[in-house]
């Protein structure tokens, strides 16, 4: 049967289109993600499809698109070649995927190619890069992948889903069905309004202060940065109320608050701790604390990482959310945020004539490359494992 099922319905039938002269063919793999609580995949059939139109191929691993409920029929029909095993996507000449390859998936890799993923270099060991560059893997971080304007184009797309996100997580968590507080997230008539303390005023940040304000909550943002404060409230008018990290003024807002969400974002090395202990102890029993930089070690001295299958614990009687990957809980609008991102960047790398080509055309994708072909070209990542690296600059400019 798996057999016939490969001569049929998963494998498409239509043929490649004629490439034009200066154009490379993309042999492009989406393999399956199999991280604890990852549910994305990197490309939606549709983008397959805009993909395989446009002269590519694309190989899909059987189950890949499951868990965003995008079916192999899908992908099928949309041109994909449907793959049985994790080996046979991993020896495409791109590898598209969401989680950074781990050590079983690099050495499915053929070397010399080229895999476009999550670094996650918080989470990262020195091996992780010596397994890349053995193999001569060309390895580009997403999460550094810079637009046209010097935005993070990924980040931000993530940040808002999960902006987004946390205030329907705190209403679920305050419910009576959940065994909160049994309040209201926002506010009614004649009631009290539900108080939101956000710390950190980025995307996050913003995403949750806009969608609290819109249910009607009564809105506190905190960061380190006075611009950052500035920008969020131009954005999001004057009914928000914008402070600077003081501790004092912190530890009497959090007494208040109903629902805490921590979107601080480390920028060197592991976050700070904003939020201590003992002003955990001084809120208000049944109060919920979302702790969306737990990925990055958290900002609220009680966080400890939870799961999608248990995502709360209660401490002091507050009720802690400490899920990384909080955009996994929608993945198929993550993963149609991812397609808008990499099909325009997989297309234009096509036309310039390759990967190769892309990087040493456009630096806002060689921001993005951390190892090329034996070496380790970030110097952020070098810093971080006391590593040696070359700047791809340099290597432009002989190419020149």
């Amino acid at each position: 049967m798996e057999a016939l099922s490969r001569q049929t319905s998963l494998v498409p039938q239509e043929k490649m289109l004629e490439m034009k002269q200066g154009k490379k063919r993309l042999l492009l793999g989406i393999p399956k993600e199999r991280a604890m609580q990852e549910n994305r995949v990197a490309l939606t059939p549709e983008a397959v499809a805009l993909l395989v139109n446009n002269g590519h191929e694309v190989w899909v691993e059987k189950g890949a698109g499951d868990t965003a409920k995008y079916s192999d029929q899908e992908y099928g029909n949309a041109g994909a070649q449907i793959k049985y095993t994790s080996k046979e996507v991993f020896e495409a000449d791109v590898v598209l995927k969401v989680e950074p390859p781990t050590e079983e998936e690099v050495s499915f890799m053929k070397p010399g190619k080229t895999v476009i993923s999550a670094l996650q270099l918080g989470n990262q060991r020195e091996e992780y890069i010596h397994r890349l560059n053995k193999k001569r893997i060309t390895a580009v971080a997403f999460e550094f992948l810079e637009d046209k304007v010097g935005g993070m184009p990924v980040v931000r797309a993530m940040s808002e889903i999960a902006g987004s996100a946390v205030m329907l997580i705190a209403a679920e968590h305050l419910s009576s069905t959940s065994n909160g507080k049994g309040i209201i997230l926002g506010g009614i008539t004649g009631v009290p309004p539900t108080r939101v303390l956000i710390l950190g005023a980025g995307t996050v940040g913003e995403y949750a202060a806009r969608t609290a304000l819109g249910m009607g909550a009564e809105v506190q943002v905190f960061d380190m940065h006075l611009y950052k404060l500035r920008r969020i409230r131009q954005s999001l008018g004057h009914h928000l109320y914008t402070s600077t990290l003081d501790p004092v003024t912190l530890a009497n807002s959090l007494r208040s608050a109903d629902v805490v969400i921590g979107a601080i974002r480390a920028e060197k090395g592991r976050n700070k701790t904003v939020v201590t202990e003992q002003m955990v102890m001084n809120m208000r029993p049944g109060s919920i604390i979302i702790d969306v930089s737990i990925d990055q070690g958290g900002c609220v001295e009680t966080s400890e990482i939870t799961t999608h299958g248990k995502p709360t614990f209660v401490k002091h009687d507050i009720i802690h959310y400490c899920v990384p990957n909080i955009p996994s809980r929608v993945a198929r609008t993550a993963t149609q945020a991812f397609s808008n991102i990499f099909s325009p960047i997989l297309l234009q790398a096509a036309d310039m004539g390759g990967i190769d080509e892309m990087i040493f055309s456009y630096k806002w994708f060689m921001n993005g490359v951390y190892t090329y072909k034996g070496f380790l070209s970030n110097q952020h990542v070098a810093r971080k494992f006391g590593l040696k690296h070359k700047d791809l600059n340099l290597l432009m400019a002989a190419r020149n």
